[in-house]
């Protein structure tokens, strides 16, 4: 069976997800599976540039299409019976103006998914959320595949610095929810490490709440490993999430994590996270406060967490998409 996987050009220091979820299934694939990945020759920007991305996939199209995510208008220009979109999320139709919504919902998410055979979400609560916008009749053909963790992290023990701990954040867009994290931090004694690019704004916010905080940006999937080592605590109490890999990459590693109790969340950290209200300071404060301070339930979350990990295995979630593909070739 031959396999085309329909990937958007990365840019530089922004786009990771999409592309180490599927870097982990295609090295799981069994053999009988053959695939190419045909990354997007342009950025999805502009009308122009997104028909010349449509029209390439059209014409490099194999026995089973998978689109990976976020170019999933493509999806308009394949062969549906032999075409795989994973949604990863559907947060820029929360984000657009009514205008751009409706634009949005109809070529991004209402075509794609009338015209793939099959949908998969990275989580319950996308598919949820999705089936607001397309209505339940399409329930039976959107598949939920969680994302699969990287091989590249182990469990590392590390004796707690209760003194001035180290709190991971990873990513800097405004559904990471740094203002109100900032603000929760104010008075405690801390280092705060923040991955991604950060705003003036976010700088301003972070040195008016006097947060003893480091910043790097566009590091290597090895210099985040050593990040994730290195904390103390991995804060994750976003606004929107359609998966939330950080939460069960700092379980691999054995860090207690501090994460959202709204949409994927809750689903993905399951009882390995302490769960917090992401709009509410005074909820995160508390969380991040009895995580220091409480050493008994430091460990339970370290030790739930790392169960947690296990429903995430790269090998049975290749399985799951290997199972898909060949039902869609049969078919």
């Amino acid at each position: 069976m031959n396999i085309v996987f329909f990937q958007r050009k990365p840019r530089p220091g922004k786009n990771f997800s999409v592309e180490i979820l599927f870097d982990q299934v295609r090295a799981y694939l069994p053999h009988d599976i053959q695939y190419k990945t045909r990354i997007a020759k342009y950025y999805s920007n502009g009308l122009f540039n997104r028909l010349l991305i449509s029209f390439d996939a059209m014409l490099n199209q194999a026995e089973v299409n998978h689109v990976t995510g976020d170019i999933n208008f493509i999806t308009n220009f394949l062969k549906g019976k032999r075409t795989i979109l994973t949604l990863l999320d559907v947060g820029s139709l929360n984000d657009a103006n009514p205008f751009m919504k409706k634009i949005l919902q109809w070529v991004w998410v209402q075509l794609p998914v009338y015209k793939a055979a099959y949908i998969t979400t990275i989580s319950q609560a996308t598919k949820q959320e999705l089936l607001k916008y397309v209505g339940s009749g399409y329930e039976k053909k959107i598949k939920v595949i969680y994302v699969p963790v990287s091989g590249q992290l182990k469990y590392v023990p590390k004796i707690f610095n209760s003194e001035c701990p180290v709190i991971l954040q990873i990513g800097t867009k405004e559904n990471k929810n740094i203002p109100r994290l900032a603000e929760a931090l104010r008075g405690i004694k801390c280092r705060l490490e923040i991955i991604g690019v950060l705003s003036q704004k976010q700088k301003e916010i972070l040195k008016e709440k006097k947060i003893d905080y480091s910043n790097s940006a566009n590091i290597s999937n090895d210099e985040l490993r050593m990040k994730y080592e290195e904390s103390d605590i991995v804060a994750f109490v976003s606004t929107y999430e359609g998966f939330g890999m950080p939460i069960v990459e700092a379980q691999i590693v054995g860090r207690p994590v501090i994460t959202s109790d709204l949409l994927s969340m809750p689903e993905v950290a399951g009882d390995g996270a302490l769960l917090i209200d992401p709009y509410n300071v005074s909820s995160i404060k508390n969380g991040i406060l009895k995580i220091i301070n409480d050493s008994n339930y430091r460990e339970m979350l370290v030790e739930k967490g790392r169960t947690n990990t296990k429903r995430f295995l790269a090998k049975d979630i290749a399985k799951q998409y290997a199972e898909l593909y060949r039902s869609l070739k049969n078919s």
